[in-house]
């Protein structure tokens, strides 16, 4: 089939040292209309960025020359595009460290490919967002308003807080990506408060009482244990 032949094949470099991973990628992302890029080292990966940045990378954490978390503070100084960071580290701490570096998601290694392209696709649709400035954002009855600052819920108006609507748009602005505690903290009452996480989940509770059909079983605002929060909206 050549469905992609005729539009841009989005171009995906894929940071990792195994073999095997670039050989079940490679045929899933080809499958899925994507472009297959290689790079087997950190440095190869910078430089692959560098000389023409792809629309998105798979960066791996356990690469020979370098941590991959410090390759993902280098991109980060000059690329703004999606990072997907795949990695058989399941430690929570090594998952929080990557998402305050820059990466956009972590999926761990053994996965399934279902889910990583689930995963890599809420990725490219935050870039395309951030590209677009979206002025109205939405997530099943409930639309946010950007330019008015204004949040309705089913049409009506939802009353928040200053503070409870720059929480909402940071996640908001964030939709599909976890933003860890320390990230939503840090952005809304600023570096002096990034370790009260206790604040943080007591406004998440106000927004979700205002904004869910459920609060105790969300779907707007889904928590990831221990990391912290994702906003999920839907697709346009």
């Amino acid at each position: 089939m050549s469905t992609h032949s005729s539009a841009h094949r989005p171009r995906i470099l894929v940071i990792d040292d195994e073999p095997q991973i670039h050989r079940f990628l490679g045929p899933a992302l080809d499958a899925a209309g994507y472009e297959h890029v290689r790079a087997d080292t950190g440095v190869e990966g910078l430089k692959a960025i560098a000389h023409r940045p792809p629309d998105a990378v798979v960066l791996d954490l356990g690469l020979p020359d370098m941590d991959g978390k410090d390759a993902l503070v280098k991109a980060r100084a000059f690329y703004d595009g999606p990072i997907v960071v795949l990695s058989a580290r399941d430690r929570e701490i090594e998952k929080i460290e990557a998402l305050d570096r820059g990466a956009d998601d972590y999926v761990e290694k053994p996965f399934g490919v279902g889910e990583f392209l689930a995963r890599l696709r809420v990725a490219l649709r935050h870039r395309l967002n951030r590209i677009g400035a979206l002025s109205v954002l939405k997530a099943g009855d409930v639309e946010i308003d950007l330019v008015r600052r204004l949040v309705t819920r089913g049409g009506s108006p939802v009353r928040l807080s200053p503070r409870e609507y720059d929480l909402l748009t940071c996640l908001a602005e964030g939709a599909g990506k976890v933003l860890t505690q320390t990230q939503l903290l840090t952005a809304v009452w600023g570096p002096a408060n990034a370790e009260d996480v206790q604040y943080l989940r007591v406004f998440i509770g106000h927004l979700r009482q205002k904004l869910e059909a459920d609060p105790s079983s969300p779907r707007l605002i889904v928590t990831e244990p221990g990391v912290g929060y994702r906003f999920l909206a839907e697709e346009t």
